[in-house]
């Protein structure tokens, strides 16, 4: 069995204003009060206004739903008792007056000092999920294989709608906002382990970045687990559609793992036209056309559909299938969280309401699928 496990970031919103407030610490030393969050699955964020929780390593999807409502929980309540609400956007609805400090440290210092004003607007908030993988060669041809899937699952995750107070019209801005740093977008493919420790070797040597942890492509191998780390998704709305999401990529790594064991031959796809896929999935999410892995525009349901066949060997390899194919009917009925945060605004009139609804739908878990 492939295990997996789920990282999510998430702001802190002053619950007056919705404007993003620096109480990361205060929440983090909260959290470990009841004994409910341990202080490794609770880590500071690049900027004060953001908290990270990452799960412990899981077999089963039911963990990973429940470890992130476990958390989430933990982190609303930590937030109350530090006068501000948990939000689980993947990009802050409204701004302060004032910059929200870089967290203290060597590392964040450094990022801050190479990125400048664009380290100061990182208030985006990512979800990445960690799969098992037997070796990093093994590792490598999972990445050339569901790389293709990439704007896919981008669409799919969309959760970032507005953005200093306004409607971007892209429904994952988070993904734009992020695409300015040096090394990100789809990880180019590899020629086997040896090229992809050239290419990261060459990278680092160059000085542009600090270390592999500034290879933001969005999909990569981790340098600290033996996973497969995939990054293109926005932070979720609801605990029930990371857990979705995390189903899935366990699926293409199981269905890639597979098709690299049986020497099935990988489709080339152009690195042009996976780029020009993952802005139409970041424009559009699932409201418009998604390409599909060859870059041909299709509906959107029906890229879903050709996604759900590949994967339906994995998902039922690791009795996942019943947890994920509703929760995709629900997303295509309901849409993604950036389709939902648009429809709150558009009952509540003002941006308040939208964070409010935003801090709702974090702390409250989801309800039930089907």
């Amino acid at each position: 069995m492939i295990t997996v496990g789920v990282e999510e970031e998430y702001l802190l919103l002053d619950p007056a204003t919705g404007q993003p407030v620096a109480r990361s610490e205060e929440v983090r030393r909260a959290a470990g009060l009841d004994g409910v969050a341990e202080e490794s699955e609770v880590q500071p964020e690049l900027l004060q206004a953001q908290v990270e929780i990452a799960t412990p390593v899981c077999q089963e999807l039911t963990e990973v739903g429940g470890h992130l409502l476990r958390l989430r929980h933990a982190l609303s309540t930590a937030a109350e008792r530090s006068g501000c609400r948990l939000a689980a956007t993947a990009s802050a609805p409204l701004m302060g007056e004032h910059q929200v400090p870089v967290t203290g440290g060597r590392r964040y210092g450094r990022l801050h000092g190479q990125g400048g004003r664009m380290a100061e607007e990182l208030l985006i908030n990512g979800m990445h999920v960690h799969v098992g993988v037997p070796d990093r060669e093994t590792g490598v041809a999972v990445l050339n294989r569901i790389r293709v899937w990439l704007p896919t699952l981008l669409a799919m995750s969309a959760n970032s709608p507005f953005w200093e107070g306004r409607d971007t019209s892209f429904a994952s801005w988070r993904t734009l906002v992020f695409s300015r740093w040096p090394v990100g977008g789809v990880p180019p493919h590899f020629d086997g382990l040896p090229d992809y420790e050239e290419s990261i070797g060459a990278l680092v040597a160059s000085s542009v970045i600090g270390d592999t942890g500034q290879l933001y492509w969005h999909a990569r191998l981790s340098e600290r687990f033996p996973t497969v780390e995939v990054r293109c998704m926005d932070v979720q709305l609801r605990a029930d559609d990371a857990t979705m999401l995390a189903g899935i990529v366990r699926a293409l790594a199981a269905t890639a793992l597979r098709d690299h064991k049986d020497g099935v031959p990988l489709r080339p796809a152009r690195p042009e036209v996976l780029q020009a896929a993952m802005w139409h999935a970041a424009r559009h999410g699932l409201s418009s056309t998604l390409l599909d892995t060859q870059g041909h525009p299709h509906p959107a349901a029906d890229v879903l559909s050709r996604l759900v066949e590949y994967i339906t060997p994995g998902l039922q390899e690791h009795g996942d299938i019943r947890h994920v194919e509703p929760l995709i009917r629900r997303l295509l009925r309901e849409g993604t969280g950036a389709d939902q945060q648009r429809q709150a605004l558009g009952r509540g009139g003002h941006m308040t309401a939208l964070t409010d609804f935003i801090t709702q739908e974090t702390a409250l878990g989801a309800p039930e699928s089907g």
